[in-house]
């Protein structure tokens, strides 16, 4: 048998999803879900639902897909679910008219040990900033995007190969785990908040194109730190230019080894016995997994087949 408190839960990626799955399994009573309306998208303009939207539907979840947040019909939507408690993971800032709409507030879930990496690229900026661990936080919504009074936190480490990719999915299952714990918590009114220390924290801004780009005269370990950031998505990139016509050309690169020697000049390229390397400020890099502009993601050795890189070096 469900608990009895009604839960709106909120959210739109597969990052979501894990946290609604967990409830579901947990045997929460979710009665309603608020996620992004539908997008087209692609060539074909073809109706692009939210991952959180597909799982609702397949539960028998009603959902609510509102374009604006304090239109009134939407809101007297959601007064209609009469939620004791609405969870939020990985969705836009929310009207206070919504958040504290529920008796029991509503709470987040947050990809970062906050107070550090506030904002919308928590787990891209904790590898580019080359942190040794991270981590998820739930905290009760407050004004203020991400300074609300801190529930639970769960440490979780950063390898040296750890890309945002699998990050993301590490964090994602964590995630999923103290969303629950947190619910329970609620539920029994076994709860302890605290406010976030006030301490000078490292942000994690929106990502745009010009912070994937590589700057080859930075050290070898800041351009790791960037490309395993920033891999698979939104990808780290760069420009090649032939010296042999005159023409540029853009790279997307999801994957570099640290050499132990510097023999090439910042973006100089060296191709060799079917590996590319690249100069930095200190040590080559090894090019392992990259994509040419016009062609598909492959490994470097499978590239060199049919790409002749002699002429070519890295701007910037």
């Amino acid at each position: 048998m469900k608990n009895d408190l009604r839960i709106v839960f909120i959210g739109t990626p597969d990052f979501a999803v894990e946290s609604l799955n967990a409830l579901m399994e947990a045997d929460k009573n979710v009665v309603a879900v608020i996620t992004a309306p539908d997008r087209k998208a692609g060539r074909g303009q073809k109706i692009n639902e939210s991952a959180v939207k597909k799982y609702a539907i397949a539960k028998g979840i009603p959902v609510l897909q509102p374009t604006n947040l304090k239109d009134e019909d939407f809101i007297a939507s959601l007064k209609g679910y009469q939620a004791d408690l609405q969870i939020v993971v990985a969705f836009r800032m929310l009207p206070e008219m919504v958040w504290n709409m529920p008796k029991l507030g509503t709470f987040n879930l947050h990809a970062s040990l906050l107070p550090n990496y506030r904002g919308a690229a928590p787990i891209n900026w904790a590898i580019i900033n080359g942190e040794k661990e991270t981590g998820v936080t739930t905290f009760f919504l407050k004004h203020k995007i991400d300074t609300g009074d801190l529930i639970f936190q769960e440490k979780v480490a950063i390898s040296p190969s750890e890309t945002a990719g699998t990050l993301h999915d590490k964090l994602m299952k964590v995630g999923g785990k103290l969303v629950v714990k947190t619910v329970s918590c609620i539920e029994t009114n076994d709860l302890n908040t605290s406010p976030q220390p006030k301490l000078e924290s490292k942000e994690a801004p929106k990502i745009f194109k010009d912070d994937c780009e590589i700057n080859w005269s930075q050290s070898a370990k800041e351009i790791d730190h960037l490309v395993r950031g920033m891999s698979p998505f939104p990808t780290a990139w760069s420009t090649l230019y032939d010296s042999n016509s005159d023409k540029t050309v853009n790279v997307k690169v999801y994957g570099v080894e640290l050499l132990s020697s510097q023999t090439l000049s910042a973006g100089e390229v060296m191709v060799e016995e079917k590996e590319i390397t690249v100069g930095t400020a200190d040590l080559d890099l090894k090019l392992v997994d990259i994509q040419i502009e016009g062609k598909k993601r492959m490994p470097v050795k499978d590239l060199l087949n049919g790409f002749n890189f002699d002429t070519y070096s890295f701007l910037k």
